[in-house]
């Protein structure tokens, strides 16, 4: 067994110890293997282990990687520029980071152009820190609002977002805040709005979030090492 075989089947013993103390099905949770800097052999490895949901943060290396991967899911999960969107719409299965009116718009004309639907999360800034992209909980029910005018091309799943790196207990407040924010936006009749899905949990904290409703979790360095 590979090294990242091993590291990988440890991180789903703790995904399902994890969402055995939240009494949850550990199949509801897709782990997102994160790519940044890792080269192919070790994605070839986790491919060959049974990963088959990867996510990368720069456009450019998540061409290269969806081109010699083609067969597994890739998610874009990093910050996404505007006059990036038409590389990623229709690659990837599901885009984290919208953190904009504007990315919406244009993730929404780029699909419509390329004559697909667009899945993405809408990212929010639940820690209010500077140094995060997101939406304020505030301003999210707007994007939605603006998302389901183009519901033929663009389909939000539901919401993503990053905690601040530190104990993972300091965290659990910030995924709860996300999960009621997610649950109180769910009563909008809204069209191409579904709300299923939510992003959170890394690495270092992933077992907190799965406890307070994460379905998707971003595991880089857990998996594939430093």
């Amino acid at each position: 067994m590979s090294a990242v075989a091993a590291r990988f089947e440890a991180v789903r013993r703790q995904v399902a110890d994890a969402a055995d103390v939240a009494g949850r099905d550990p199949s509801d949770i897709t782990i997102v293997a994160v790519t940044k800097t890792v080269g192919v052999e070790d994605i070839r490895c986790a491919v060959e282990s049974g990963l088959r949901a990867f996510g990368e943060n720069r456009v450019q290396e998540f061409l290269g990687k969806y081109g010699l991967f083609p067969d597994v899911d890739w998610h874009f999960i990093g910050t996404l520029q505007t006059n990036k969107a038409k590389d990623v719409v229709g690659r990837a299965c599901l885009i984290h980071s919208v953190d904009s009116l504007h990315l919406i718009e244009e993730i929404a004309k780029r699909a419509a152009a390329a004559g697909v639907v667009q899945d993405v999360l809408l990212q929010v800034n639940v820690s209010g820190e500077s140094s995060k992209h997101g939406f304020r909980p505030d301003d999210v029910r707007e994007a939605l609002i603006e998302a389901s005018r183009s519901r033929e091309h663009l389909r939000v799943r539901g919401l993503m977002t990053m905690a601040p790196f530190g104990r993972p207990e300091d965290a659990r407040w910030v995924f709860r805040d996300l999960k009621e924010l997610r649950d109180s936006l769910r009563e909008m009749p809204l069209n191409g709005v579904e709300l299923d899905e939510l992003s959170m949990g890394m690495s270092n904290d992933f077992r907190v979030a799965i406890e307070e409703g994460a379905t998707i979790v971003r595991i880089g360095r857990a998996i594939f090492g430093r």
